[in-house]
C-alpha cells in the first residue's frame, strides 16, 4: 500500500444503540449525541473539529445549511452537504481525506441521524410520487406506472436471473450470513427484538425463499428492515490520529460514481462498477486483498451486484461466489460480508451508509462482534438511488495502521 496514501484516518466512531426511538428523540438530538460519543471516542472535542460533513436529512432551517455546527457550537472551515441517499457518507469520506490531504482541515466530522421507524415511512413498498403533482421531466415516462423502489430492484433480480441462471437460493445466502453475522451483535439482536421480527436467531436458505415474495423474485427476508438511528465518524490528519485514544484506520481511496437508464444499458450493473476501480487505484489494492467488505445491502441483489461489480468475481458469477457459507466471518475466504448484521439484520434508517464506515472501522480496530482475524484491510461501498434506475455509487478502501 502506497504510504503517500496515509495522509487521513478514521479515529472516532459511534453507532446509536436504539433502532427504536420515542417520540421525545428527534434525528438532530441522534446526529449530536453520536457526534459527541465519536469525538470522546478519538479522545477530541467539539473545538477540535473544523469540517462538517452531513446530509440535512433532520431538516435543515434553511436548505443547504446544517445544523449540527450550530447544534453543538462548532465553527467550521470546511462545510460539506453532500447528498446521494444511502452512498452519501462514503462521498464525504473520500471528499473529508482531500481536504485533509490539501491542509485545509484537520479533523472532520460526518453525523447521520434518522427517526424513519418511528415516522412509519414506507420505504420500499410506497408509490412514486407522482401522485404528489406532474413528475420531474426526467422520470416523466417512468412514474406514472408506480413501479415502487423494491420492483426496480426486483427487476433487477429477475434480469440477472434470466442473464445468468441465478436462483433465490444463491440470492438467499447472502441473508443467512449477514444474520448469523448479526445473531453475534447485541445491538443487532435487540433491534430485531424491538423491531417484533418473527425470530432472532440464525436463518436457513429455506427459511429465506420460504418467507412471503414482496416483489417478485425477492422475499421478505432479502429485503432490509426499517429501523430509526444514527452514527457519526471522525476523519483526522496524520499528525492529529496519532494522538488519539484509538489506533487509525487509514482511508486509503475513494471513488464516487452515479448511473442513470440509457437505451441498451445493463441494469444488472451499478454505479460500482466505476467507483470501485476509483477507490482501488488511489489505495493500491486489489479486490482479492480485501478481508472486510460492508456493502449497502438494501435487498440481497444489491450485495450481489455489488461484488460482482467491485471486482471480487465476475459479472454474472456473484450467485455461485456467494454460495457454501462463503460469505461468514469465520471462514477463509476473503471478504466477510457486513458482520455487524447489515442492514438486512441490523438497522436500516433510510441511509445505511455511514454505518459501513463504522463496522469497517470496527474491523480493522479487532472490535468487531464477529471479528475477522488479522483484518488488514476493508472496502465500504454504498449504494443510493434505486438499482436498476438512477443511483450513486460511494466506495472507500480502509487499512488498518
Amino acid at each position: 500500500m502506497p504510504s503517500q496514501t496515509r495522509d487521513a484516518a478514521i479515529v472516532g466512531i459511534h453507532e446509536y444503540p436504539s433502532r427504536s426511538v420515542g417520540a421525545d428523540m428527534s434525528a438532530l438530538r441522534i446526529k449530536a449525541e453520536c457526534a459527541i460519543r465519536a469525538l470522546e471516542d478519538a479522545g477530541l472535542t467539539t473545538k477540535d473539529v473544523d469540517a462538517i460533513y452531513e446530509c440535512g436529512e433532520e431538516g435543515a432551517v434553511h436548505a443547504g445549511i446544517p445544523s449540527t455546527p450550530e447544534y453543538l457550537g462548532i465553527t467550521a472551515n470546511i462545510t460539506d452537504t453532500t447528498m446521494t441517499g444511502g452512498s452519501s457518507f462514503e462521498f464525504q469520506a473520500a471528499h473529508a481525506k482531500r481536504a485533509i490531504a490539501s491542509g485545509k482541515a484537520h479533523v472532520a466530522l460526518l453525523t447521520y441521524g434518522s427517526t424513519m421507524r418511528r415516522g412509519g415511512t414506507a420505504l420500499g413498498s410506497a408509490g412514486r410520487s407522482y401522485a404528489a403533482g406532474f413528475p420531474h421531466p426526467v422520470v416523466n415516462l417512468e412514474e406514472p406506472w408506480g413501479l415502487t423502489l423494491v420492483g426496480d430492484y426486483a427487476m433487477v433480480a429477475r434480469r440477472h436471473m434470466h442473464d445468468y441462471g441465478t436462483t433465490s437460493e444463491q440470492l438467499a445466502e447472502i441473508s443467512v450470513a449477514t444474520r448469523l453475522h448479526a445473531t453475534r451483535n447485541p445491538q443487532a439482536v435487540q433491534a430485531m427484538t424491538d423491531l417484533a421480527f418473527k425470530g432472532t436467531g440464525e436463518l436457513t436458505i429455506d427459511d429465506v425463499v420460504s418467507s412471503r415474495v414482496i416483489a417478485d423474485p425477492l422475499h421478505m427476508l432479502e429485503c432490509c428492515m426499517i429501523s430509526d438511528g444514527g452514527g457519526a465518524v471522525v476523519i483526522a490528519s496524520a499528525s492529529v490520529a496519532r494522538g488519539c485514544r484509538q489506533k487509525p484506520v487509514w482511508v486509503l481511496g475513494g471513488g464516487e460514481a452515479i448511473k442513470y437508464p440509457e437505451n441498451g444499458g445493463d441494469i444488472t450493473t451499478s454505479a460500482a462498477a466505476r467507483s470501485g476501480p476509483m477507490a482501488f487505484g488511489e489505495a493500491g489494492v486489489r479486490p482479492d486483498e480485501i478481508d472486510v467488505a460492508t456493502l449497502y445491502d438494501s435487498f440481497t441483489i444489491t450485495v450481489l451486484t455489488v461484488l460482482e461489480d467491485l471486482g471480487f468475481c465476475k459479472k454474472g458469477e456473484g450467485g455461485s461466489f456467494a454460495q457454501n457459507d462463503r460469505l461468514r466471518f469465520d471462514t477463509p475466504a476473503k471478504p466477510a460480508l457486513n458482520t455487524d448484521g447489515g442492514g438486512l439484520s441490523s438497522n436500516h434508517p433510510g441511509m445505511r451508509g455511514i454505518f459501513l464506515l463504522i463496522e469497517a472501522t470496527r474491523q480493522l480496530r479487532g472490535q468487531s462482534s464477529s471479528q475477522v482475524a488479522n483484518a488488514k484491510l476493508a472496502v465500504a461501498s454504498g449504494l443510493g438511488g434505486r438499482l436498476g434506475s438512477r443511483h450513486a455509487a460511494g466506495t472507500v478502501v480502509l487499512g488498518a495502521d
